[in-house]
């Protein structure tokens, strides 16, 4: 089992980035909390990992912190809850955001993340409301990121939208998201924060 890596950034696209260990190049699946922390490319970073064996392929998760990949470990356990999403979970919403939805039964705003509907919800509401009672210590806070993204502002839009696809939302659904924060200075990760936020502030 792979636990930890420590290596150069060598490229990232949301949820995706390429770790340069020494020569060898592992590719990595990361929620946007750990993925708007990342340093710039060629930068090194320590990352906490989770391997999932599928019959496909051999995925590697990545996290900023060991508290955070406790707790996708612990939705992994939910039934019905695959890797897809649980990072998709871990995307949307910080650590303490969904504490706060499970504490509160606040089964509306998870039904608002791509996948899960009424029935997941309640059941993540059910599973993890003694598993969180034990992860003492999580912190889902997303670190803002200092990266600069060099392309036009139609690239960031782009990237931003290829992105929340990725992590389970459709095309149409990604594309009007983006579009209702858009700003000409944003660069593709502030769209892609800007975006889930108003996303989870929906059901409030």
């Amino acid at each position: 089992m792979i636990g930890r890596l420590r290596g150069e950034v060598a490229q990232k696209q949301a949820p995706h980035l390429l770790l340069d260990v020494n020569g060898v190049g592992y590719e990595l699946e990361a929620p946007l909390s750990t993925f708007f922390s990342l340093p710039e490319s060629g930068q090194t970073v320590t990352l906490y990992t989770h391997l999932v064996v599928r019959d496909d392929a051999h995925v590697l998760y990545a996290f900023a912190s060991e508290s955070e990949r406790a707790l996708f470990r612990s939705l992994l356990k939910v039934s019905g809850v695959g890797a897809k999403m649980a990072l998709a979970i871990l995307s949307g919403m910080s650590a303490d955001e969904f504490s706060r939805c499970v504490e509160h039964e606040d089964v509306a705003s998870l039904v608002r993340l791509p996948g899960i509907g009424r029935k997941t919800a309640e059941r993540l509401i059910v599973e993890m409301r003694d598993r969180l009672a034990k992860l003492n210590g999580l912190s889902g806070t997303v670190i803002p990121s200092t990266a600069q993204d060099a392309g036009r502002p139609q690239t960031a839009r782009s990237d931003a939208v290829a992105a929340l696809v990725a992590l389970g939302y459709k095309s149409q659904d990604a594309g009007r998201m983006v579009k209702a924060v858009a700003s000409e200075e944003m660069d593709s990760e502030a769209l892609i924060r800007a975006a889930l936020q108003s996303t989870v502030k929906g059901k409030q």
